[in-house]
């Protein structure tokens, strides 16, 4: 079953247990931190990348009338890939060279999001957004010395930046504990549209995608709302 079809399923179950609901308070949103987890998914991402770890924030608004159901997200997240290596050999001569590519990955997007949004404690949500990547990679080519294995030959062969569109799916879960704090955690699968290659001079393109597994503590609205009132009846 491909992801676009679960994300379409998981929509309209939302959908309906929003819609057989009988708590109708106003949702507030909430804005939060989270460490993120991520994973290359596909040969464009898994030769030039490997699990790492990163951070993001973001923002959760309730959209008046329909809060209870559709909100508007965004946030910024950032990764540090751990440095990929692979080895090459020159074809005439048959020399080893280890390429080494390190990348880092900035993501800003805003998006849609289906549930998790109410008063109740357990609140499923799922969402689509559109993001602005930005993509920092580091080449070099290392010789092994096998004279002195400590010293080998390194050479800096490029940096590459590079900044392009890209999508995410996201379906998670939000605990959430009177109105104040939420944990929420979840999975999204992510993709970046024609990235430059990273191996290698020429300009050929690659679409990486990747899974991100995400978890972090979030702020309702609310908890600031309050302390405005507060304020001003001092």
């Amino acid at each position: 079953m491909s992801i676009r079809r679960r994300m379409r399923e998981v929509i309209l179950f939302l959908v309906a247990c929003r819609l057989l609901s009988v708590e109708h308070a106003p949702a507030s949103g909430k804005v939060g931190i989270y460490a993120i987890r991520m994973i290359p998914y596909g040969i464009d991402a898994e030769q030039y990348t490997r699990p790492s770890w990163g951070g993001g924030v973001h923002a959760v608004f309730p959209l008046p009338v329909v809060s209870q159901l559709f909100a508007i997200t965004g946030g910024l997240e950032i990764v540090n890939f751990l440095e990929k290596e692979i080895d090459l050999r020159e074809p005439v001569t048959g020399l080893k060279v280890e390429q080494k590519t390190s990348q880092d990955f900035v993501r800003l997007f805003v998006g849609a999001q289906i549930g998790g949004h109410g008063n109740g404690f357990l609140r499923p949500h799922a969402g689509i957004s559109l993001a602005l990547i930005h993509n920092q990679f580091s080449i070099d080519n290392v010789v092994p010395n096998d004279n002195d294995p400590n010293n080998p030959i390194s050479q800096n062969v490029k940096e590459v930046s590079s900044t392009v569109f890209g999508y995410d799916l996201a379906f998670g879960l939000d605990l959430n504990f009177s109105n104040t704090i939420a944990l929420d955690g979840g999975v999204k699968y992510v993709k970046s549209f024609s990235v430059p290659q990273q191996l290698g001079a020429d300009a050929v393109k690659i679409y990486p995608q990747y899974f991100q597994v995400y978890f972090g503590i979030g702020v309702s609205f609310d908890v600031f709302k309050k302390g405005e009132s507060n304020d001003q009846k001092e």
